[in-house]
């Protein structure tokens, strides 16, 4: 008989990183699977399964308007309850550090179905920084019986917490996913409209995402306040700036960017045209974690508006660098990238530290190797 792999998530960076995952599971003739959303980003999660072609056996739509994180915990909780109790996996597997991960976790460890946690080990040592994602990852791995690092570093935190047990180094999944949807990319027509009149032939374009919460407010008017300097201090410049629905975020960016020419606010993006903006932007300045991962795979060197982050291996490498959220340290950072070509081919030739585009391969692996489905295979050392 089958062994049963649960596989839940809930958010966009999520579905990018599962997607893989899923499809690998899919090729395992010694694994079934199944595929649970909680929908915590209901229409962007929607695109992206459109994109990887999966086709969810449960969907707990569990998102309310104006519902607090504790709320969106019990919620998933209970959902994934009732899910588990049907289904009956033999082990539930999450990626990475949102409140969805957290509860589906405790839900499994409440029926006593073991835990695999994709992307484990990232940590910021602060835990309000990220919030509230650096806590919900260490609860997760407090939680979890398998534990698939992305990188050595991770596996090292884990180590330091006294987790040593099942620790598999995969890579990451996401560059999975990047390199299959750049190939597709090739074949795939993409709507420019969507860009709000950039010209990407024209400009050296600038991508910027800013949305963490840890960032609202006097954080993110510094941000908005440095990306309007940067494009009167370079005309030669646009910046594109697919903007974040959530209102908090909105009401800092808006008024200062409002009538600017070169300052270019569009609706979220789905993930194959946002690949398409970040394959032909000249680099990017972002506060989120994914992309820190994923810019330097298309050599685009990534400006981090962070205090800190889980994933210091891309500044250790080069490829990315912590500037702060202030306007005067990311003006500084960006005017050294669009002045200094030598400064800006040095991050931009750096080899990814994430991975090979292999790691969805190696979690199923090891899946196999702790449900003992076939031979034991080496763990982290």
């Amino acid at each position: 008989m089958k062994k049963r792999v649960m596989c839940v998530f809930g958010t966009r960076p999520e579905a990018v990183k599962l997607a893989p995952v899923v499809h690998a599971l899919r090729q395992c003739q010694a694994l079934e699977s199944v595929v649970v959303l909680t929908a915590q980003h209901r229409e962007m999660l929607d695109q992206m399964l459109r994109w990887f072609e999966i086709e969810p056996d449960y969907d707990l739509d569990i998102m309310r308007h104006g519902q607090t994180l504790s709320e969106l915990t019990a919620r998933v909780i209970v959902g994934i309850d009732q899910v588990l109790t049907k289904f009956r996996p033999d082990m539930l597997l999450v990626q990475g550090d949102t409140a969805s991960v957290m509860a589906a976790a405790l839900a499994a460890h409440y029926q006593k179905v073991p835990v695999g946690h994709v992307e484990a080990g990232l940590r910021t040592a602060d835990r309000y920084n990220p919030f509230p994602e650096e806590m919900a990852r260490r609860l997760t791995t407090r939680l979890a019986s398998v534990h698939f690092a992305p990188t050595a570093r991770a596996v090292r935190n884990l180590e330091a917490e006294g987790i040593s047990e099942n620790v598999y180094l995969t890579g990451n999944t996401v560059i999975d996913a990047l390199l299959n949807t750049v190939k597709r990319l090739q074949e795939h027509q993409i709507d420019t409209s969507l860009y709000g009149g950039v010209d990407f032939e024209r400009y050296q374009v600038l991508l910027v995402t800013a949305h963490r919460r840890e960032n609202w407010g006097c954080a993110m008017s510094e941000i908005a306040q440095a990306l309007r300097q940067i494009a009167d201090e370079f005309p030669k410049t646009q910046i594109l700036y697919p903007i974040h629905k959530n209102p908090v975020v909105r009401e800092s960016i808006e008024p200062i960017f409002d009538g600017h020419p070169r300052l270019i606010l569009v609706e979220p993006l789905d993930y194959v045209p946002f690949v398409y903006a970040m394959q032909h932007s000249y680099f990017v300045l972002t506060d989120s974690g994914g992309i820190q991962e994923e810019a330097p795979s298309l050599g685009k060197p990534v400006l981090v508006m962070r205090t800190n982050t889980e994933r210091p291996e891309a500044a250790e490498a080069g490829a990315a660098r912590l500037v702060g959220v202030t306007r005067e340290g990311i003006v500084a950072a960006a005017r050294e990238l669009l002045s200094d070509r030598s400064a800006y081919n040095r991050m931009a030739s750096v080899v990814n530290p994430f991975g090979d585009g292999k790691a969805a391969g190696r979690i199923v692996e090891a899946i196999e190797d702790f449900l003992s489905v076939k031979e034991k295979v080496q763990p982290a050392s």
